[in-house]
């Protein structure tokens, strides 16, 4: 089949790069985001999908916005029997997705209808979840709302974070997407509509998520500890005032105020047990173990973390 792949972020290579490598199907083009400004010198970078896709001798787009004349006019050069769309960031018009003969798939990282919205894998996490997984569905005009092609489920480790949970459903994600994508071909493929009275939404995370509540109890800090690496990360505030970010930690037992130093370990108290710290770093530095962080720092038990 000829596909328009539509992508942005890492999530989307995997099933990009085994699309191109490992199929007999034809990426006839490429769209994603624009160049941004990244980086301490703000230069302008390509996003994930472009530099990989570019890479590969495929034709990239990368318009601000997908609607309009000229949009319609491309696709239709392009002649895609599919869409195929992974963590492309923007609304996919119907004026697009009619263009294709079979029409629109989109891979989402969470087992459907849970966790519709952004950050499905960091609220996993936060949540506790045991398992999350994959879903390709059909593009629909509400979003991800679709009809359910392939679903997998993944066993979330207790030592997970969204970095290393994120790497699991892309390739996860990469596997599903291919034999959903052979099975339209092959014209066996099978949906089933999601169950609306189940579903679950969530929101963007923003950078105030990251700051550290010891008021809570050392699990759900800790759940989001995991979900919040790489971003926004979870960080605290020492006694001495300095911003301090916590990017490794175990729950154990210990009692004490919420924020309560309790011994030369970095443990800390919160609403129930407590987190001793393992991975830290202080703004501007490097991240660092614990151990090495406590050198020749003056952390006395019954000092405060705010």
């Amino acid at each position: 089949m000829r596909i328009v792949f539509m992508g942005s972020a890492p999530l989307a290579l995997p099933s990009l790069q085994q699309l191109v490598q490992k199929t007999d199907h034809e990426v006839v083009g490429v769209i994603t985001q624009p160049d941004r400004p990244a980086g301490r010198k703000r230069l302008l970078t390509p996003c994930p999908v472009k530099a990989v896709a570019s890479s590969m001798n495929l034709r990239v787009c990368t318009p601000e916005k997908i609607s309009g004349d000229e949009m319609v006019e491309l696709m239709q050069n392009w002649q895609p029997d599919l869409l195929v769309v992974v963590a492309y960031g923007q609304y996919i018009p119907k004026s697009l997705i009619s263009i294709a003969p079979y029409e629109a798939i989109n891979l989402h990282p969470s087992l459907l209808p849970a966790y519709r919205g952004a950050a499905p894998i960091q609220w996993a996490l936060i949540n506790g979840d045991a398992q999350t997984g994959v879903s390709i569905i059909t593009v629909a005009e509400k979003m991800d709302a679709g009809e359910i092609l392939k679903q997998e489920t993944l066993d979330i480790d207790e030592t997970a974070t969204a970095t290393t949970l994120h790497d699991l459903c892309a390739d996860l994600g990469a596997r599903l997407l291919l034999e959903t994508i052979d099975d339209i071909a092959a014209g066996t493929i099978v949906s089933y509509a999601q169950d609306e009275s189940k579903v679950v939404e969530v929101r963007k995370l923003n950078k105030a998520d990251g700051i550290i509540d010891w008021h809570q109890p050392a699990v759900a800090i800790h759940n989001r500890i995991r979900a919040f690496d790489p971003w926004p990360g979870s960080r605290c505030t020492l006694p001495s005032g300095e911003i301090l970010s916590v990017w490794k930690a175990v729950c154990i037992d210990g009692e004490g105020l919420p924020g309560e130093v309790l011994d030369d370990a970095l443990t800390i108290a919160t609403a129930r047990g407590a987190l001793r710290l393992l991975e830290v770093q202080l703004a501007g530095g490097k991240r660092m173990q614990a151990d090495i962080f406590l050198h020749g720092r003056l952390l006395q038990k019954g000092m405060m973390f705010r």
